[in-house]
């Protein structure tokens, strides 16, 4: 049972063709979060008192915190709902945000398929990418202008130079 499963998620995860394009797509949005933050205080954690009446425990800037990393990326995977697959040439397509889904002007259908298959290919690469995407965010590697290079290329290895 657990062999029929895992080749029915490969088979749905592997839909995705081109791996460095989404990814680069999931960058934008990510980079998106990244330019609409609001400027933060740094999380107060003193909430206790000495005996001298002082708060003790730590203050963290808001920029290295768990914090920042859990808003900026939860969400971000149903936000890749809103894209799917256009064509470009003959043989090209690339990822694009969809502003209103009854202006399409390609099959509804298969644009609803490709934003699920885009959203599903997110959460498998944030679930394997996690643990080193947060450290790069915390450490302050991810910036806007630098989150594809970082994800795409460094993290993931989807993209090549």
């Amino acid at each position: 049972v657990l062999c029929i499963i895992f080749a029915v998620i490969s088979v749905y995860v592997s839909a995705i063709e081109d791996k460095c394009a989404a990814c680069n797509a999931i960058a934008v949005e990510l980079q998106r979060g990244l330019l609409n933050e609001k400027p933060r205080n740094h999380l107060d954690m003193r909430h206790r008192l000495d005996s001298k009446g002082q708060r003790q425990g730590k203050l963290i800037d808001y920029r290295v915190s768990e914090l920042r990393v859990v808003e900026l990326l939860d969400g971000l995977c149903e936000k890749m709902q809103d894209y799917t697959l256009d064509k470009v040439n003959s043989n090209g397509q690339i990822w694009i945000k969809v502003n209103d889904w009854d202006n399409l002007s390609t099959n509804k259908a298969e644009a609803r398929a490709h934003s699920k298959d885009i959203s599903t290919f997110c959460g498998r690469l944030l679930e394997e990418s996690e643990d080193e995407l947060t450290e790069s965010i915390k450490k302050g590697y991810v910036e806007a202008g630098q989150v594809s290079k970082i994800l795409c290329q460094d993290i993931a290895g989807y993209c090549k130079q």
